[in-house]
């Protein structure tokens, strides 16, 4: 008899975080959403937290395809405004993505953007891949 109590308290506190998101309607729900995530971006797979971030991810992105539209900037200047925004630093792109050298060519021209860093990117950062896919210069050596 405990553990059915057991199971439904569970059940009732998952239902309680869980249906406080439903959409993303103005900048306080939007505040509020992102700080969320930022609490628990860390979930481990399978668990409630992990898939309340994944729905404050799918929300989050909803409502900023809704209000914003991005400026016509290259890639890498996409990538240094969003770095600015989340407070990131060349070092936290080469920790997600594996190679420093790398992310330094990358964001000084020298080579251009992987397939796989677009992916990473782009999630990290929140940028809509097409937005990381348009062309851009490089500088020569």
């Amino acid at each position: 008899m405990n553990m059915i109590r057991l199971m439904l308290k569970l059940f009732k506190l998952y239902n309680t975080a869980m249906k406080h998101w439903y959409t993303i309607e103005n900048e306080e729900d939007y505040l509020k959403a992102t700080k969320r995530y930022e609490e628990i971006r860390e979930a481990k797979k399978g668990t409630d937290e992990h898939k309340e971030k994944l729905l404050l991810v799918t929300l989050v992105t909803q409502y900023e395809e809704k209000i914003w539209t991005l400026p016509e900037v290259d890639p890498i200047e996409m990538i240094k405004i969003r770095m600015e925004d989340f407070g990131y630093k060349p070092a936290d792109l080469a920790s997600a993505y594996g190679d420093k050298g790398t992310i330094s060519k990358v964001l000084n021209y020298k080579q251009p953007l992987s397939l796989n860093m677009i992916r990473i990117f782009s999630k990290m950062l929140r940028i809509p891949t097409d937005a990381l896919t348009k062309e851009y210069k490089l500088h020569n050596a």
